[in-house]
């Protein structure tokens, strides 16, 4: 049976959103970048032919005979005509005395030689932008403090900037396309090598367990060096584990063959009744045995390791701490957090092998177990004794069936949408009393399972 694979999302997709969003974000960001970059050139513009005015206003003034005359230049007031026919304002005062123009018109106080000052306001119900500059004006039996302001409506520098962000928008949107398009044509490109490594592999026959020689992308060698050191590994316990099954069979099946013959050509020889239906019952007991063998078969692969342990220092954290790496990914594509805590160091001698094969059953356990969004967590602790607990956060055990899960072949009555063998529990039982431990199981009183696997 193919188990089937839980999905979470599409690389493809993924990639094709993150760079479209990136665009559109970069789009945004030139826009406003761009118009607010051409208000402050349109207002820095717009200033400097104010100032202008100003100053040939200023420069016209004289006194004469003790008051001040203004011979008002032409260009003082051409100089800001605009294609909106923007409406412009003027006031001049000696000190605050209004000599000529408009007297609602706000003004601004610069400072004497100072140069221009810029403000926006409003007059006559309409914005308008207005400088100020004033100069002192000596003259006989006269001293005084003269004050320019020149303001012009908004209508042409609000036209100009409305052009503007309508061009840039424009540009952005176009901008925004040819992302777009090259954001399928990047992601097409990105996904094919995957796509066609995905392809190869699926071709191959059952047997077909050869290293991946097509050249692929530097990003992705560090995978298939991943796959083909997978596929040596397989191909090597395949290879020993088709040995020891092989043996395996031939030295139970065959005596039961052998028996089974006799008892059979025995049965054609027997007359007495009694006698033939002992020997059917004889007949079906070595069937039955037979087909139990089988099954047994792939257990006992594990059950010969036990029997000769191969016993080295090993730290349990750095063991729990490799297999949650290892199991990471499941956890994510379960949406389930696999969390460690462990104490510094909990030294043990053990079999690296044995003790990697229980603990990963009971973590993937677990992990099958646990509801999404929840955690699973792994304690390993020195004290009283070196042992690694498995906490869930799922339906927990059947009440009543705790003491019997462990046992071979059995599972709980909660799990028949979980796909299972039940032996994982029994092979952590069995490694943990080769160990000279025990594995215990119980619920948590705020819900969820508890397995302790203890040394």
């Amino acid at each position: 049976m193919v188990e089937v694979v839980q999905v979470s999302g599409s690389l493809r997709n993924r990639l094709t959103a993150t760079l479209i969003g990136g665009a559109a974000l970069l789009a945004v960001l030139m826009y406003f970048t761009v118009r607010t970059y051409a208000i402050q050139i349109a207002q820095q513009g717009q200033d400097n032919i104010l100032n202008a005015s100003v100053t040939s206003i200023l420069d016209a003034a004289n006194v004469s005979n003790g008051i001040i005359e203004i011979d008002f230049p032409y260009a003082s007031f051409s100089m800001l005509d605009t294609a909106s026919q923007d409406r412009i304002f003027y006031a001049i005062y000696q000190d605050d005395n209004l000599l000529s123009g408009y007297g609602g018109l706000a003004r601004i106080s610069p400072q004497v030689g100072m140069g221009s000052a810029y403000g926006n306001t409003t007059f006559q119900g309409t914005s308008v932008r207005l400088a100020s500059a004033s100069r002192m004006l000596v003259g006989e039996n006269l001293r005084a403090r003269l004050t320019v302001t020149v303001s012009q409506t908004l209508d042409g520098l609000s036209g100009t900037l409305n052009r503007i962000g309508r061009n840039v928008a424009i540009f952005g949107a176009g901008f925004f396309l040819l992302v777009v398009i090259l954001a399928f044509w990047a992601t097409s490109s990105a996904i094919g090598p995957l796509a066609q490594l995905t392809t190869s592999v699926a071709r191959r026959g059952p047997q077909d367990l050869r290293s991946v020689a097509s050249p692929v992308p530097r990003e992705m060698v560090p995978l298939v060096q991943s796959l083909n050191k997978l596929m040596a590994r397989l191909d090597q316990s395949l290879s020993r584990s088709e040995d020891f099954i092989v043996e395996a069979a031939h030295r139970v099946r065959t005596p039961l063959a052998t028996v089974r013959s006799h008892a059979e050509a025995t049965l054609r020889r027997v007359d007495r009744e009694e006698n033939r239906q002992a020997l059917r019952s004889m007949i079906r007991a070595i069937d039955e045995s037979s087909r139990a063998a089988g099954q047994l078969l792939d257990h006992a692969m594990i059950t010969f390791r036990i029997d000769d342990l191969d016993r080295q220092d090993i730290d349990l954290v750095d063991l729990a701490d490799d297999l949650v790496l290892g199991l990471m990914p499941i956890a994510e594509m379960r949406d389930v957090e696999l969390k460690l805590d462990a104490s510094v160091s909990v030294p043990v001698k053990g079999d690296m092998i044995l003790l990697q094969n229980a603990v990963r059953n009971l973590v993937d356990n677990a992990l099958k177990y646990a509801p999404r969004e929840s955690v699973v967590k792994i304690v390993v602790a020195a004290s009283p004794r070196p042992l690694i607990s498995i906490i869930d956060e799922g339906h927990g055990f059947p009440v009543g069936e705790i003491n019997g899960l462990a046992d071979r072949f059995v599972r709980g009555s909660n799990s028949k949408a979980i796909i299972g063998s039940g032996l994982g529990l029994t092979i952590a039982r069995e490694v943990a009393e080769a160990h000279d431990g025990s594995l215990s199981l119980s619920n948590n009183p705020q819900g969820g399972a508890c397995v302790i696997f203890s040394f």
